[in-house]
C-alpha cells in the first residue's frame, strides 16, 4: 500500500495543460500541498484512496454500525482537501473513503464513516445538498452497508468445502457461504457470500468480477444479493425437503449426499475408521437445532472439524421427529458423518 501523495508527485508537464486536465492538475497540486501541510497521510489500494479507518489518535475499537455516510455528484477534480475538512466541520471521522477511476481522478461519490450514529446523522443533516461550488450541489445519505453477494452459474458438482477454500484464497473478511440449488429454470447451483463488512464485501465483489476465482466452469458471475432473491431462497429453505432412505428404516435429509448402505449405528464408526486410515483424529461435531415445523420436521446446522484436514465440514439437515428409534439430534448427528464421509471419501 503506498500513500496517496507518492502517486501525485509527478513532474509538471512542460506546458500548461488547458481546459479540465489544467482544472484537475491544479486540485492534485493542492492535494499534495495539503497533505504536506497538515501530515495527513492518504493510503490509495484497490481503486480508493482512505484517510483514518482509524484516523491518528484513535482509542478503541471500530465505531458502530450506523455510522457510515454515502457521498455523490463530486466533481472529478474535487479531492481530500476539500472534502476531509468539510465532513470534518460536522463531526468526528474515523474514516473517509474516495473512489479513484485508473487514471487517477475521483468517481465522484465517497464513504465517510464517522465516530458515533449521532455524527452521521449530522453530516446528512447539513451536508445534504450541500453547494460545493455554483451549480454543483452533492448529495449525502446513509451508505447501504450491503454485506452479502450472490455467486451464480455454479455446476452441480461445487461443493460447499471446496468453495469455502477457494474464496478464502481470493477474497478476505468472509463469514459464510452458503450453497443452494437455483431457484431459476436452467441454472444449476448459486451461493450466498456473506462478508464482515460493506468494504469487505465490496472489494471480493471486484476481485471475483476481475476472474481472480479458479473454478472447473465458466459463466460464473457475482453481485450483490437483492432482497427478491434473498426472500426466494429463505422461502426455499423453509419448504419440506424429501428424505433419503437408509438401511435400518430411518430416514434422513442430506443435501447434496448420496447416503451408502450402512446402517446408522456403524455410520460414526465408519468415519472414526477413515479418518484414522488417513492420519486424521478423530472428528468433533457441533450441532444446533435452528428451526422446528409443526409437522414434525426439525432443522440443524452442523459443524465438523477434523484436526489436521484443513476444511470444515458445515452445512444444514432436515430430520423427522418419528418419536421413535433415533433422537432427532442424533439423526443430525449421522448426516454430517454421511456428508463428511462423502468428502472424505
Amino acid at each position: 500500500m503506498l500513500p496517496a501523495g507518492r502517486l501525485l508527485t509527478q513532474s509538471p508537464p512542460s506546458s500548461p495543460p488547458s481546459g479540465m486536465d489544467q482544472q484537475n492538475h491544479q486540485g492534485k497540486m493542492a492535494l499534495l500541498a495539503w497533505q504536506e501541510e497538515t501530515g495527513i497521510e492518504l493510503v490509495q489500494i484497490n481503486g480508493q484512496r482512505r484517510y483514518g479507518g482509524p484516523p491518528p489518535g484513535w482509542v478503541g475499537g471500530p465505531p458502530p454500525a450506523g455510522t457510515e455516510v454515502y457521498i455523490a455528484r463530486l466533481p472529478q477534480d474535487i479531492y481530500e482537501n476539500t472534502l476531509i475538512p468539510l465532513f470534518q466541520s460536522v463531526g468526528m471521522l474515523y474514516e473517509f473513503r474516495l473512489m479513484l477511476t485508473f487514471s487517477g481522478l475521483n468517481r465522484g461519490f465517497a464513504f465517510a464513516r464517522y465516530a458515533s450514529p449521532q455524527d452521521a446523522h449530522r453530516a446528512i443533516d447539513s451536508l445534504h445538498r450541500y453547494q460545493l461550488r455554483p451549480g454543483c450541489t452533492i448529495v449525502v445519505c446513509w451508505s447501504t452497508q450491503k454485506r452479502e453477494l450472490v455467486l451464480s452459474g455454479l455446476g452441480m458438482w461445487v461443493s460447499q468445502q471446496e468453495l469455502e477454500v477457494r474464496l478464502q484464497l481470493v477474497t478476505e473478511g468472509i463469514c459464510s457461504v452458503t450453497l443452494h440449488n437455483s431457484p431459476y429454470q436452467g441454472q444449476a447451483k448459486l451461493a450466498v457470500l456473506k462478508y464482515k463488512s460493506h468494504e469487505a464485501a465490496a472489494l471480493a465483489r471486484k476481485a471475483l468480477m476481475e476472474g481472480n476465482l479458479r473454478l472447473r466452469e465458466a459463466g460464473i458471475r457475482v453481485d450483490w444479493l437483492d432482497s427478491q432473491l434473498k426472500k426466494k431462497l429463505q422461502q426455499l429453505c423453509e419448504e419440506e425437503p424429501l428424505s433419503i432412505s437408509v438401511q435400518g428404516g430411518n430416514n434422513l435429509a442430506v443435501p447434496g449426499a448420496v447416503a451408502p448402505c450402512l446402517p446408522l449405528e456403524d455410520v460414526l464408526e465408519c468415519l472414526n475408521m477413515l479418518c484414522w486410515k488417513l492420519c486424521l483424529r478423530k472428528p468433533v461435531f457441533l450441532i444446533k437445532c435452528v428451526l422446528v415445523k409443526p409437522n414434525g420436521w426439525q432443522k440443524f446446522w452442523y459443524q465438523v472439524v477434523i484436526p489436521g484436514f484443513q476444511v470444515l465440514v458445515t452445512d444444514f439437515t432436515w430430520v423427522f421427529s418419528d418419536r421413535h428409534g433415533l433422537s432427532e439430534f442424533k439423526k443430525a448427528k449421522v448426516a454430517a458423518a454421511l456428508h463428511t464421509l462423502q468428502l472424505l471419501s
